[in-house]
């Protein structure tokens, strides 16, 4: 009965997209180009929000469980138990479900937009929501960030490849998806506007800014109408911004950017050492994730996002952190709390780098805020203690701490700016923002000369390039220039019919696909010339024995350095393209080429 209820649910679900589709498809005919766009990001921006809303609410939920868990049933070590579950659930679901790849972190969104014209693949719509939510949710040491951004950008993507649209839409979608994303996430529109184009587009117009602030909009309110301040970070009370604190922030911003090159390679070498446990992923996620058990016992703030003692940290009695730790009865010692904060701000990229190397999912961005206010707190508490200044407002380093380390790590100065900004609920704070995060970025900068997320990119060599060819190759959207209304043919066809085709179209290449439209094989009509020529040899050869199997195919997501470099290791002119493992068209090297030589003269004109 209770599968016939899920059949029915299942349908009726079906029923409600397709009719959406149907009306955006409608709204498409009817609305100009530009308005269709505004449409589009709001949809998108909505999509992604309630996705945001999800993972939220299953984190903080599964967060106030483990505490329960640990007040009332006396459980002390669940909070260790419930990330080695979490992991080995994740890695279940990407092996069972996801044919045990998941594109992790959101260079894969920058590796889109630069090289595959803003494609994200479908199932990261689904993917990075439910592989996160049993990292993080379940408490693996890393952020929900990073996860929501790529979720957005693949609604993005997705929704501009199912409507048909350019690769400028495509990629203007994609920002859109990550824009909403972060307003959502922290009910931060401006915020959300600036990582998209200062992390996400290398190149934006005028007009994209429109678009993206509808949708980050759009984000923001969603999230603001149905999730509760508990759960998104934020701080209500006012803080002011005392000049003669200047020479504190200066020295806060110097350490935020050696703690964020500190944070950045410790995390690389732990995921670089996870690595040579590729075949055994069970026993890699098992041993990682008693590891992370372990430090979550000692440390356990290090459990799942940590915005709860984040905002701990900001109050009057951060001792409260020492609460469930083995040093809850020394908890009145400043120097203690002190100590155990100076700790745990190190560990931190050791608790991420376990929890995404041994097989979770998760984000650098929520570690970034925690490793920073945590740092922020250590400087003032450090300074008060030791009797320099008794005056320096704590919280404010805090806060402030948070936008340094976000911009060392993520070369992102004025996200982090606005972000902390909008977090506090007002702007007292400005000046000694800037400072530390702009301090912090250009310390980060001299010894990283990319960001943490593009760093991956310049390990393999494929970072955004000055040379001006790839450059206008990249420009190119390929996908426009696929034929995709070639005839097609089946095995159990006949050479008759073939010769038929042959004589109504200039078609020379026809793909032979099976009854799941996969491709089989190709007939050259070059190669058969003699063949259906001859009467008698059209009668009695089967399609079987005419078709050759193509020396090289297109995936739908290569890029289009990739789809030059196999013209060039084929010498073919003409390649099949496969989409989802099914046969969607042909691309043509002279298409591309012609294509080329269009946008090289448009440069040239302008």
């Amino acid at each position: 009965m209770s599968i016939r209820i899920l059949a029915n649910i299942q349908i009726f679900i079906r029923k409600i997209i397709r009719r959406f589709e149907s009306l955006f498809f409608l709204a498409k005919e009817i609305l100009s180009e530009r308005n269709f766009i505004y449409l589009s990001c709001v949809a998108v921006a909505i999509s992604c929000s309630l996705a945001v809303i999800v993972l939220k609410s299953f984190a903080h939920n599964v967060f106030l469980f483990a505490n329960y868990l640990n007040a009332y049933l006396k459980l002390s070590y669940s909070n260790s138990i419930l990330p080695i579950i979490g992991i080995l659930l994740t890695v279940f679901v990407v092996r069972r479900f996801l044919n045990g790849k998941l594109e992790k972190g959101s260079s894969h969104i920058l590796h889109s937009v630069a090289k595959k014209g803003g494609i994200v693949p479908k199932k990261q719509m689904y993917a990075q929501i439910i592989t996160s939510s049993l990292t993080v949710g379940l408490g693996g040491s890393a952020g929900l960030e990073s996860p929501i951004v790529i979720t957005g950008a693949a609604f993005g993507s997705n929704f501009a490849q199912k409507y048909k649209l350019s690769q400028k839409d495509r990629i203007l979608l994609l920002a859109c998806g990550v824009a909403a994303g972060i307003g959502a996430a922290f009910n931060a529109p401006i915020a959300g506007v600036l990582f998209a184009i200062e992390v996400v587009l290398t190149d934006v117009s005028i007009s994209a800014f429109i678009p993206i602030m509808i949708s980050a909009a759009t984000g923001a309110l969603v999230s603001q109408m149905i999730l509760s301040s508990d759960i998104l970070l934020s701080f209500n009370q006012e803080q002011n911004f005392n000049f003669h604190n200047t020479p504190y922030y200066i020295l806060l911003g110097i350490l935020a950017g050696f703690v964020s090159v500190y944070h950045a390679r410790n995390f690389r070498r732990v995921e670089h050492f996870f690595n040579k446990f590729k075949k055994r992923p069970y026993r890699k996620a098992l041993f990682g994730a008693t590891l992370l058990a372990v430090l979550i016992f000692f440390f356990p703030t290090l459990f799942g996002e940590g915005y709860e003692s984040i905002k701990t940290l900001s109050t009057n009695h951060p001792e409260i952190l020492l609460e469930n730790t083995v040093l809850k009865n020394y908890k009145s010692s400043e120097w203690l709390l002190l100590a155990f904060i100076g700790i745990t701000a190190l560990l931190k990229s050791f608790a991420t780098g376990l929890t995404l190397g041994s097989g979770g999912n998760g984000g650098n961005f929520a570690p970034s805020l925690f490793v920073g206010s945590y740092l922020g707190f250590f400087v003032a508490k450090a300074i008060h203690l030791l009797g320099i200044s008794n005056t320096l407002p704590i919280a404010n380093f805090t806060i402030v701490g948070m936008a340094g380390i976000l911009s060392g790590l993520f070369h992102a100065p004025l996200t982090a700016i606005f972000l902390i900004g909008e977090i506090t609920g007002g702007y007292n704070l400005m000046v000694p923002l800037m400072i530390v995060s702009s301090i912090s970025f250009a310390v980060s900068k001299r010894f990283e000369k990319h960001s943490m997320d593009v760093k991956s990119l310049a390990d393999k060599g494929e970072v955004f390039t000055s040379d001006k060819d790839k450059n206008i190759l990249q420009s190119i959207d390929f996908l426009a220039l696929i034929k995709t209304d070639a005839k097609t043919i089946t095995i159990e066809n006949s050479l008759e019919n073939l010769v038929d085709y042959l004589s109504t179209s200039n078609q020379e290449l026809f793909p032979v696909l099976d009854e799941k439209e996969k491709l089989v094989g190709i007939v050259d009509f070059n190669d058969i010339r003699s063949t259906v020529f001859n009467s008698f040899r059209i009668k009695y050869t089967s399609i079987k024995e005419i078709l050759k199997q193509p020396i090289d195919i297109v995936q739908y997501d290569d890029g289009i350095e990739i789809v030059m470099q196999k013209f060039e290791n084929t010498n073919q002119n003409t390649l099949a393209v496969i989409k989802y493992g099914k046969f969607f068209g042909f691309i043509s090297k002279i298409n591309i080429l012609e294509a080329y030589r269009e946008k090289l003269k448009e440069m040239i004109i302008e």
